[in-house]
């Protein structure tokens, strides 16, 4: 059974490096920017996650533009992408965080500003909770900035931790001051 949803935008180009005996897991994360050309670092983003060893992007939503949450800041520039991974959540959770140093993320403050976020929110149909990982993403639920993008490409796909469906919660949170970006 497939976690996405009706509208999915397919990826561009996808990974030729899972091999199709290699068991994988479909996972949900999400992207987020608000320094430099948000635009095109999250372009870059998706492009380096297609290109990313056993990962292979599925689809990507389209990028929303969102008052940013925390200390006063500029807007950030949101999305979110289906990934197929052979790796184990840690394994991909470590994989975003090497991609987010790539581009120069530097962790100063919660909520901060920064060039690039990716955060792990759906890990198939799995729990988990570590001293350093949590799926579901724990606040994923409360944040439309997540839910509008992710209801995009995967509006069927069932939050484990609540039994509905991620259309269902973004329903509940509502989308009020997020738009579409027309880079």
């Amino acid at each position: 059974m497939s976690h996405l949803g009706r509208g999915m935008q397919p990826a561009a180009p996808t990974s030729p490096i899972l091999s199709r005996a290699e068991p994988t897991t479909p996972s949900a994360i999400a992207l987020g920017s608000n320094l430099g050309d948000s635009y095109q670092i999250l372009q870059a983003a998706f492009d380096t996650l297609a290109q990313t060893p056993h990962v292979s992007l599925v689809a990507r939503s389209s990028i929303y533009q969102t008052a940013a949450v925390g200390p006063p800041q500029p807007d950030y520039l949101n999305a979110c992408a289906i990934l197929e991974t052979s790796l184990t959540p840690e394994a991909l959770l470590s994989t975003l965080l090497m991609i987010e140093a790539q581009f120069g993320r530097v962790r100063r403050e919660r909520w901060g500003p920064r060039l690039l976020d990716l955060d792990l929110l759906l890990f198939g149909d799995r729990c988990l909770q570590t001293p350093t990982l949590q799926i579901p993403h724990p606040r994923m639920g409360d944040r439309a900035f997540v839910l509008v993008p992710l209801a995009e490409i995967a509006g069927d796909w069932i939050d484990p931790a609540t039994g509905q469906a991620i259309a269902h919660l973004l329903q509940q949170c509502g989308c009020s001051g997020i738009q579409r970006f027309e880079g």
